[in-house]
């Protein structure tokens, strides 16, 4: 009998400790601008993970958005890069693995009332700045764009070793028909 009750407390204590585990967050990031605060969460482990953006502070609806990423969070901003009054969140995952592959969350608080989505076109469909990439993407906002930054790798360069420099993309954001888009402004 202690056998069985001392099997089932281990087995318990196992479950509820992989349960606690799986809830801690493994990013957590609160950032404010012109009132809005964005609180950003992932919870979870290995290449899947669940992404929370919590907004407060927004006129209509501050329900907090939920999406699985495929990746890490590596970084988060706030800005208002279109200059409208209302900030924006940035949030930038990079994928797991050796290419390190960047990609974008993104929302804009629509005039402090409610958020929308902001579309980032994918690289690949981009035929002239896609050559010679291969992943190790940085995000950063600069001059009231959103950059992204990555090495060009030249053909038979190692993932280790790119030699064809670095390329710069700065993205202005626009008014699309259904939401917000980041726009190629410029290509350095």
């Amino acid at each position: 009998m202690t056998r069985k009750i001392t099997g089932t407390v281990l087995l318990f204590t196992a479950l509820l400790t992989t349960n606690l585990y799986a809830k801690q967050p493994s990013f957590e990031k609160t950032l404010s601008s012109d009132g809005i605060t964005f609180k950003v969460v992932t919870t979870g482990e290995g290449s899947l993970r669940q992404l929370t953006i919590t907004p407060s502070g927004l006129e209509i609806d501050n329900t907090p958005i939920k999406k699985e990423i495929e990746g890490s969070v590596s970084g988060v901003e706030i800005a208002d890069i279109n200059t409208d009054g209302s900030p924006e969140i940035y949030i930038y995952i990079t994928s797991a693995g050796s290419g390190s592959y960047g990609s974008l969350v993104a929302y804009s608080a629509n005039k402090k009332k409610s958020l929308s989505e902001i579309y980032l076109p994918p690289l690949e469909d981009d035929k002239i700045n896609s050559v010679g990439y291969m992943g190790h993407d940085e995000f950063t906002i600069m001059e009231n764009s959103l950059a992204r930054h990555f090495p060009v790798y030249n053909k038979g360069d190692a993932n280790c070793c790119p030699k064809g420099g670095i390329r710069q993309l700065q993205y202005k954001l626009i008014a699309g028909e259904a939401g917000w888009q980041l726009k190629l402004r410029k290509t350095k």
